[in-house]
């Protein structure tokens, strides 16, 4: 669902910008007076999953595939404010560094995938805990319908902003994008209930971070990046299929509206000097969490060490 620039156009696209800085420095600022110090490893390495984890597309019928955003679990995971730093650490690194997404469209992608998909899940997971009460099933329930409608109800909104920069007709746009990422959800949804289904088992104080009982000590790094690079070595495996928002740009002729990057340093995850394709995207995933760990790490530490300092 990265919006590539020549999508969007230049005024819907500063917009977003505003938006996103906005909502970013919000969050910073949230980030500043609740951040607990032992949520600084534990933003590191869960972007540094997500990231890696959004390089394993998989198929979708009608020959389009998916990919995990990930906004859900980590507004699950780590609350709202700590999560939307994190994505937009792992949306800012892949347009940056991968030129995966616009720089003019950074601003709309941050606010897709960052704010509106963090908002959007975290709200109805909550939703659907209070529902089920005590019952331990609301947590899965409560993960797969906020990973999915995380994902519909960005898809719904960049539909918008194509159909407003008149890239696509509304009519057009909205049912094509809102279909086929109702499908692609469904895999969001059950990946975010899996990995909660994995933390409910081996270490269920993670889910109430936040709260207490916050992990802390080299067992989180060591764990989550192997978690990271695991990911990054199955790469290769991802499905070659366009994703949800190329396809629909294939299906209703915008796509040669896509403009390429200025720059290009690691495009299409493909590490430039090594011959073996397989290999060469293996190395820019395991390169790609590194950074987007430390870049996370760096921004959530030095908050928290910038809050300790004023509070003496």
């Amino acid at each position: 669902m990265h919006i590539p620039d020549g999508f969007l156009s230049t005024p819907v696209a500063l917009l977003m910008w505003v938006v996103a800085i906005v909502g970013v420095a919000y969050a910073l600022w949230r980030v500043n007076r609740e951040l607990d110090e032992r949520q600084v490893p534990l933003m590191g390495v869960l972007a540094a999953a997500i990231f890696a984890g959004q390089m394993l597309n998989f198929s979708v019928t009608g020959g389009t595939s998916g990919h995990l955003v990930g906004a859900a679990l980590a507004a699950i995971v780590l609350g709202p404010w700590a999560a939307i730093l994190v994505m937009t650490c792992v949306v800012g690194t892949q347009a940056l560094l991968f030129q995966d997404g616009g720089l003019l469209a950074l601003g709309a992608n941050i606010v897709n995938m960052g704010l509106v998909g963090v908002a959007v899940g975290y709200a109805i997971y909550w939703t659907v805990r209070r529902l089920a009460g005590d019952r331990s099933w609301g947590l899965f329930a409560g993960g797969f319908v906020a990973g999915w409608l995380s994902i519909v109800i960005a898809a719904l909104l960049c539909a918008l902003q194509l159909a407003i920069s008149g890239t696509s007709p509304a009519n057009v746009a909205v049912p094509a994008m809102g279909g086929i990422h109702m499908l692609i959800g469904v895999g969001e949804g059950l990946i975010t209930a899996g990995a909660l289904a994995f933390l409910y088992a081996a270490r269920r104080d993670l889910l109430l971070a936040g709260k207490a009982h916050l992990p802390s000590g080299k067992g989180v790094w060591i764990v989550g990046l192997a978690i990271a690079i695991v990911l990054a070595v199955l790469s290769p495996l991802a499905s070659t299929h366009p994703d949800g928002l190329e396809w629909v740009a294939e299906q209703q002729g915008f796509i040669e509206a896509a403009r390429e990057a200025p720059y290009e340093l690691i495009p299409d995850y493909v590490f430039p000097g090594i011959s073996n394709e397989a290999v060469a995207t293996i190395v820019a995933g395991i390169v790609g969490s590194l950074i987007v760990f430390a870049i996370t790490y760096l921004v959530a530490a030095g908050r928290r060490r910038r809050e300790s300092l004023r509070a003496q």
